[in-house]
């Protein structure tokens, strides 16, 4: 107990010298400073400026990836909203009528020889054109409801017959939904099927060109995550 009480007194000692030699430095320095003030203060100034401008810039600089970061979602909702603006009358269609409007799509982006089965038994070939490019195109149309999904199933008709019943160069498969099962957005990546679901349809709508929609193959244009093939 002794040799603690020690211990403690001579800490306690210790400190309050480490405590009078910082009051005794910062005395000598406030001496010094007082004593060369002419040539501390234009130092004193451009540190603090040079701190303002940090501050300022580094405010700025917030301030600019937050009004960016909010433009960006600004513009992302509002061609969501487009899309869906533009879907809206796609949904009220027929099936019939859906083939159609998919055909002039084609038509409109420079597709040739476009034609629309519009008949039971056509083997997923519901357009039958032409890309621009020379290229055979093959499209199926599924006229579903926004919140289905397209089934593993649905895509294997399509993979059994647009190549080898139609020669497809490019196979095209559209639908109204949102989504593609993982197994059937799987296998239309392994087969090389291009999947359109209801975002890509509606910037397919609003003007987007088949051509650049081609290579996104139901990865953009949704917040739903890509399957690995």
């Amino acid at each position: 107990m002794a040799a603690r009480r020690r211990r403690w007194r001579l800490k306690k000692r210790t400190r309050r010298q480490l405590q009078g030699w910082g009051a005794m430095a910062a005395v000598a320095a406030a001496v010094w400073v007082a004593g060369h003030w002419a040539v501390v203060w234009p130092v004193l100034v451009a540190v603090l400026s040079v701190a303002v401008a940090v501050g300022a810039s580094w405010a700025l600089l917030r301030a600019h990836r937050l009004a960016v970061g909010q433009d960006r979602a600004w513009r992302a909702q509002e061609e969501a909203r487009a899309r869906e603006l533009s879907m809206a009358e796609v949904d009220a269609l027929s099936w019939q009528e859906f083939e159609t409007y998919v055909a002039d799509l084609c038509r409109r982006d420079g597709c040739t020889k476009v034609v629309v089965s519009g008949r039971s038994g056509d083997l997923g070939a519901d357009v039958v054109g032409y890309l621009a490019d020379g290229r055979k195109l093959v499209v199926q149309c599924k006229k579903y409801a926004p919140h289905r999904s397209v089934s593993s199933q649905d895509m294997q008709k399509f993979v059994g017959t647009a190549r080898l019943e139609h020669g497809a160069d490019v196979a095209l498969f559209v639908t109204t939904c949102r989504t593609f099962t993982k197994a059937a957005l799987g296998l239309a990546l392994r087969q090389d099927i291009v999947a359109l679901h209801r975002d890509l349809l509606g910037s397919w709508a609003k003007g987007t060109h088949l051509e650049t929609l081609i290579p996104l193959n139901g990865s953009g244009g949704g917040t739903r995550r890509r399957p690995s093939a």
